[in-house]
């Protein structure tokens, strides 16, 4: 019985939220202006796949968007990694800017 509650507890997946601790926070805020963009912005302005494609492959969107340089990393996050960050930054989509 024991077994089946803490299997119950644990939710397969990646957590967007943990995601965004390990590797975004550094730069980027939910809701406040940071070193980049905060998740309120990117949400109301990006797709989920520009979003995807950003975090894998910032250089190369950077220039699809027209930005002049960009200081963003790549990352290596496997695709659950990505779905749950994704996830969680476009869920900030109607929030306000602080």
């Amino acid at each position: 019985m024991a077994g089946l509650l803490l299997g119950a507890s644990q939710l397969p997946g990646a957590d967007g939220k943990k995601v965004f601790e390990t590797y975004c926070w550094g730069c980027h805020h939910q809701t406040a202006m940071a070193f980049g963009p905060p998740f309120v912005q990117i949400a109301q302005k990006r797709s989920a796949e520009e979003i995807q494609a950003m975090i894998t492959d910032p250089e190369a969107v950077s220039k699809v968007f027209g930005y002049k340089r960009n200081a963003m990393p790549a990352f290596k996050l496997n695709q659950e990694e990505l779905d749950a960050i994704t996830h969680y930054i476009l869920s900030y989509k109607n929030a306000k800017v602080q």
